[in-house]
């Protein structure tokens, strides 16, 4: 008796230890799922997938990222910070990204502007519409485009752009008379730029702008002689280089270079349409940039990025490490960097002289 009550003390020992050993296996199996990886851990890869469209690094060191319609994601000491709508932002959809005189960073977006002041992010709302014809400049003037997605609002009702002088948000028509059969010719579609002289830049879907502090500039289809046949502009980016040169460009006609005094098509000029390469081309355009070295980066759609050394133009696709098809933006970080912000997928691609990695 007493043998076997000692055999079923052993066996219910036994079967405890199983137990035991078990529990404490599943749930150091369901530690290590909870825990990230090492790849996870300090990772500052956006989880954005409809594209980056916008940086911004700013003065504090702060980086910013704007997206195509999930709204924007701020890099403060290694994490990242997201920000939608239900944040205080007036539109998912973050076109371009700046910082005025007294650190406050602004969202230019699809619908509307927004403001970061180091605390909280809010919509702003202040706008003048007293004063549409008072064009002026000034040295840390900001411009945006007009609120709405497309067309113009009650207040603005002709093409132009919000100027702000640091204390007021005024809105500022633009020299032309639109017409009927002109649908989205004068809605902005590029960041603006500073030019070197002076003059301020408005890139358009189909003209570019630009105002001296005097005299106003318009280069468009008339003024290029642009027809049916030719193929009409469809401006994605302006960008002006060390040199003085406005370079544009186009989703469809490629990418025009103005060096004050006239206008050439540098993507046919390159032999870079596809009836030339019968591959990757030069003709879908929507980013520019200009490198350290003088450099100028081309960013398309489809077609990888194209390099322009000043005398021949290299591509640069999948094979070279960029993963993104669409090349939204070209950013130039204070280091000097050139990061590429992309879709299809989404990221930002850094090029290491040889070849790209995505670095966020």
């Amino acid at each position: 008796m007493k043998v076997k009550l000692h055999r079923q003390y052993r066996l219910n020992f036994y079967y405890i230890f199983l137990i035991v050993l078990i529990i404490s296996c599943n749930n150091q199996n369901q530690s290590n799922k909870s825990k990230p990886t090492e790849s996870e851990i300090g990772s500052t890869k956006l989880k954005f997938t409809s594209g980056v469209r916008s940086i911004l690094e700013d003065s504090k060191g702060n980086i910013w990222f704007g997206s195509y319609n999930e709204g924007v994601c701020l890099l403060n000491n290694g994490k990242l910070q997201y920000f939608t709508t239900e944040n205080g932002l007036s539109h998912n959809q973050v076109r371009n990204i700046y910082e005025d005189k007294n650190g406050i960073i602004w969202f230019e977006c699809g619908r509307g502007l927004s403001t970061y002041n180091g605390k909280e992010l809010t919509t702003y709302k202040e706008r003048n519409y007293n004063s549409k014809n008072e064009w002026q400049v000034n040295e840390s003037d900001l411009w945006f485009k007009g609120d709405e997605i497309k067309g113009y609002n009650k207040l603005e009702k002709y093409p132009g752009v919000y100027q702000y002088d640091g204390q007021k948000l005024s809105y500022r028509v633009f020299p032309v008379t639109p017409k009927p059969e002109d649908g989205f010719k004068y809605y902005i579609s590029t960041p603006y730029v500073k030019s070197k002289n002076g003059t301020i830049w408005f890139g358009m879907y189909g003209a570019v702008i630009g105002y001296n502090g005097s005299n106003f500039k318009i280069i468009d289809n008339e003024y290029l002689g642009l027809n049916g046949p030719t193929g009409f502009l469809h401006i994605r980016n302006i960008m002006e280089d060390s040199k003085g040169n406005l370079w544009i460009g186009n989703n469809g006609n490629g990418v025009l270079k103005y060096d004050g005094k006239k206008v050439i098509n540098f993507t046919a000029q390159q032999k870079l349409k596809k009836e030339d390469t019968k591959g990757n081309s030069l003709e879908r355009v929507f980013s520019i940039g200009e490198d350290t070295s003088g450099n100028i980066w081309f960013g398309t759609v489809g077609s990888g990025v194209w390099r322009y050394n000043g005398n021949s133009v290299k591509n640069f696709a999948k094979d070279d490490g960029l993963a993104s098809r669409h090349i939204w933006t070209i950013y130039k970080s204070k280091q000097g960097e050139l990061w590429f912000g992309g879709a299809s997928p989404s990221g930002v691609y850094l090029f290491n002289g040889i070849s790209f990695q995505r670095k966020y």
